[in-house]
């Protein structure tokens, strides 16, 4: 099963409609994404993993993989370090965006198959699907549902399942 999200952040899952924001540099082949861009990237990403703050929200139900975040995690976003596109901990000596956020954003977080065999440097890290903002504002690249309808994908979402980000 996939979902499918368009360049209108019309996301159709077999649950349901669901509205999405999408990157601030809009929609591009994932050929020509790079680091820092805020470009969503076209193509279909498999749902890897869910990850949660277990101070704000209990487990997901999903049959995806879930754990819960730590304080200290993080995700690296320096193309020069050999841990780019991959989680680490903080401090962490190169840079590396922090999962554990003040706002509600990664209250539950989706990693997506993003750039990850093999991970190509400069070409985007951390292409999540994620909790939206308020009045649905462009992300940084990932894309995002309202906490709700993002558990109510996770509650079908099965190993094997994607996230299709069409051009159209």
């Amino acid at each position: 099963m996939a979902g499918t999200v368009d360049k209108n952040g019309r996301f159709v899952w077999s649950g349901g409609e669901f509205r999405a924001a999408l990157g601030k540099g809009g929609l591009i082949p994932a050929d020509k994404k790079r680091e820092g861009d805020g470009a969503s990237p076209i193509g279909a990403w498999p749902l890897r993993r869910v990850l949660y703050r277990p101070d704000r929200v209990p487990p997901p139900a999903t049959a995806l993989p879930v754990a819960a975040l730590e304080p200290a995690m993080g995700w690296c976003d320096d193309p020069k370090d050999p841990n780019y596109n991959c989680p680490v901990s903080h401090p962490y000596p190169s840079s590396a965006e922090h999962l554990w956020r003040a706002d509600e954003l990664y209250d539950v977080i989706v990693v997506l198959g993003h750039n990850e065999d093999p991970i190509v440097p400069g070409a985007g890290s951390a292409i999540f699907l994620h909790c939206a903002k308020p009045g649905f504002p462009p992300t940084e690249g990932c894309i995002a549902l309202q906490r709700d309808d993002l558990l109510t994908l996770l509650a079908s979402a099965i190993p094997g399942d994607a996230l299709i980000i069409s051009g159209e």
